[in-house]
């Protein structure tokens, strides 16, 4: 017998800056009622303390995830004010919680228990999790080390907060008001009407530029003025940092360091050399040094062509653009430019064939059609903006699987990047099973005026990447929640579905479904689609070599962060660069103060899961690259083996299952066009 299921939807609207941390107090405190009722049970069953338990984190969950969201993507000061009062007492609650003895020994008393046994597979990887994170909370340390440890997740969740914030707000800082259309000379004509547009909106007379992405890309990589590009490089590459236009006013030299002093600290309290050894506990890796041999491995490979490919564009930019140096501001303008030459294709000639309303529909067919899916678009549902939507996902036998709310465009007050996160997660409740909820948010090209928002062919590719992430989340078969969609999902199998997903951005039976000419209907013509394949692997050595860069910088800075004296963070980038990088990075540049995704976001000594998992993406697709891109058994086999199974087995497990044997990074060097 099939359980009922319900939908539990954030209420937005009910969302008040005013009355935010006295809600939360309430559940936070209910939460506290129930953990003291179930450590004191003597014989605990699945059913007395783990469904507890799960149904107050649920409650929790579905009140704090439209507030956390809304201060993401509609930041106004008075709830950023609520959320940062909030942020102490969840850190503490949840440290707390981690630390909890009679909770561990309940918890353990249930592992050792006969009913252990008769738990399904999901249920005792949740448990055996559950144990493993108690001991990486602290629960073994001393009550004087317990409450060191405490101070420090307290203050690691305020540091990243307010790096995150300095980012926004540096990003928000920045504007420059163009008064003579001359000066936008070489940008599509779309960015120039977008700049007119921002500028009346405000009551200016002229163009306004800011840094949201699509506006920084546009005139990074099209606009002739090279004066344009390096302010505008210069604005962007020193945000929230002690250089450029806003130098010390939303700077996070001091917080990055304190972030890894802490973080040091933490590891060493519970018995890690450093940082990334802690880290890599929950992952499939074993150890930091695994990682950095397989990085290192593949710079051996990439640095020589990167830089053949760099010399390469020195030498046309001095022969056929009378540049005799390429700044890093000028590589975008002059790659364009070496692109259209070679392969005669811009990133611009693609766009009116990325309409929006075209690549969105299309993308949900693609998906439909890859894993037996329906999605639709849910009317009279309460939403934070306007550009927002929601949808559902049926399968094919009519089951509602999960619902999803898309926010695609770039706009003011909202954190920029594109990320999937969790809105409700599929669990058993009261009620019977609770489906699944997620939030897509991207930062793509917005519509300007009349005409529909076009999308860069990268942008297309994004939207796939963080559906790939929501299918992961919504797709799960899996009612125990610790282990349901991304849920206890090793970190470096987490982005699998989303690069994986990528792969039918470039295959013609796909294209054919997301994009069309947004006058004419047009499907993109075989020569130009020839083209975008061709220049597929464009640079792709030194786009791997920047990865790369990002991902050593990221390693060894754990690695070599200490509690005391924290870590030179400039003298490790220069160490890393001097390895991996070809571009000459200038002085003054200062990307990682706004490296939100290992100072704020989750991939702390984890930013290399993106290249681990581009090998297990690109070995996946080689399947149906053999069997047929739409190949529904293969698509099922996917679904079944990996999308469905959350993280109720380890991700190795579930690749086996699905490809018959191991991961090989034959596909990968094939598909980036560095395979010998």
């Amino acid at each position: 017998m099939s359980l009922a299921t319900t939908i539990n939807r954030p209420n937005f609207s009910s969302v008040n800056p005013d009355t935010v941390e006295q809600e939360l107090d309430t559940h936070l405190n209910h939460f506290k009622s129930v953990i003291e009722q179930v450590s004191a049970l003597e014989n605990p069953t699945w059913e007395t303390l783990i469904r507890p338990m799960e149904e107050a984190g649920n409650a929790l969950s579905l009140y704090w995830s439209p507030v956390s969201h809304l201060n993401s993507v509609m930041n106004t000061d008075e709830l950023r004010e609520a959320y940062n009062k909030c942020l102490p007492k969840i850190s503490a609650f949840y440290t707390e919680m981690g630390q909890n003895s009679a909770l561990y020994n309940a918890t353990q008393r249930l592992r050792n228990s006969d009913e252990y046994s008769t738990l399904d597979a999901a249920q005792q990887k949740n448990l055996n999790n559950e144990l493993r994170d108690f001991e990486l909370g602290g629960v073994s340390l001393s009550d004087a080390d317990k409450k060191r440890f405490g101070e420090i997740a307290q203050a690691l969740s305020k540091l990243k907060t307010e790096h995150s914030d300095n980012v926004l707000d540096a990003t928000n800082a920045w504007e420059k008001l163009i008064e003579s259309e001359d000066e936008l000379k070489g940008l599509p004509a779309s960015a120039i009407a977008a700049a007119k547009q921002r500028a009346v909106e405000k009551d200016q007379v002229g163009w306004l530029l800011n840094l949201e992405f699509p506006v920084y890309y546009s005139v990074i990589t099209f606009a002739e003025s090279e004066a344009l590009r390096e302010e505008m490089y210069t604005a962007y590459n020193t945000r929230a940092s002690n250089r450029g236009p806003h130098a010390g006013k939303f700077d996070n030299s001091v917080k990055a360091i304190e972030i890894l002093k802490l973080r040091a600290e933490k590891a060493q309290l519970l018995g890690y050399k450093n940082y990334a050894e802690l880290s890599v506990v929950p992952k499939m890796v074993d150890s930091p040094e695994q990682v950095i041999d397989f990085l290192n491995d593949l710079a051996t490979k990439a640095v020589p062509a990167a830089t053949k490919e760099f010399e390469e564009l020195k030498a046309f930019a001095k022969q056929e653009l009378n540049l005799s140096k390429v700044n890093v501001w000028d590589v975008a303008y002059v790659s364009d430019k070496l692109k259209q030459q070679q392969y005669s294709i811009s990133d611009e000639d693609l766009k009116p064939y990325f309409p929006a309303s075209k690549a969105v529909p299309g993308m949900f067919e693609v998906v439909g059609k890859l894993f037996g899916l329906s999605i639709k678009q849910v009317n009279d549902v309460d939403v934070y903006h306007e550009d927002v939507q929601c949808y559902s996902i049926t399968d094919n036998n009519g089951e509602l699987r999960g619902e999803f709310y898309l926010d695609n465009y770039a706009r003011p007050h909202k954190r920029g990047g594109a990320w999937m996160d969790t809105c409700a997660t599929r669990q058993r409740v009261e009620q019977g099973v609770q489906l699944p909820i997620a939030y897509l948010t991207c930062n793509l090209t917005p519509p300007v005026g009349d005409e529909p928002a076009l999308l860069t062919h990268m942008e297309v590719t994004t939207l796939f990447h963080e559906f790939g992430h929501g299918l992961h989340h919504m797709l799960t078969r899996m009612d125990t929640a610790g282990v349901s969609g991304i849920n206890g999902v090793e970190w470096d199998a987490v982005e699998l579905p989303s690069q994986f997903l990528e792969n039918w951005c470039w295959e013609r039976e796909s294209l054919d479904m997301i994009s069309g000419h947004y006058q004419t209907g047009d499907a993109i013509p075989d020569e130009l689609l020839e083209k975008l394949r061709k220049a597929k692997n464009f640079q792709s050595a030194m786009m791997l070599v920047r990865q790369l860069e990002f991902s050593l910088f990221d390693m060894h800075l754990h690695m070599e962060a200490t509690s005391g004296g924290g870590v030179d963070i400039d003298a490790v980038l220069d160490k890393v660069r001097d390895q991996v990088a070809v571009l000459p990075y200038p002085d003054f540049a200062r990307f990682y103060h706004a490296f939100s995704h290992i100072f704020s976001g989750g991939y702390s000594a984890g930013y290399f899961s993106y290249k681990w998992a581009e090998v297990l993406s690109a070995d996946a697709f080689s399947r149906f690259e053999e069997e047929g891109i739409f190949n529904q058994k293969t698509g099922q086999d996917f679904l079944t083996n990996v999308l469905e199974m959350g993280g109720s087995r380890n991700a190795m497990e579930s690749f086996v299952a699905f490809r018959g044997r191991e991961p090989s990074v034959d596909a990968l060097l094939r598909h980036t066009g560095l395979a010998a």
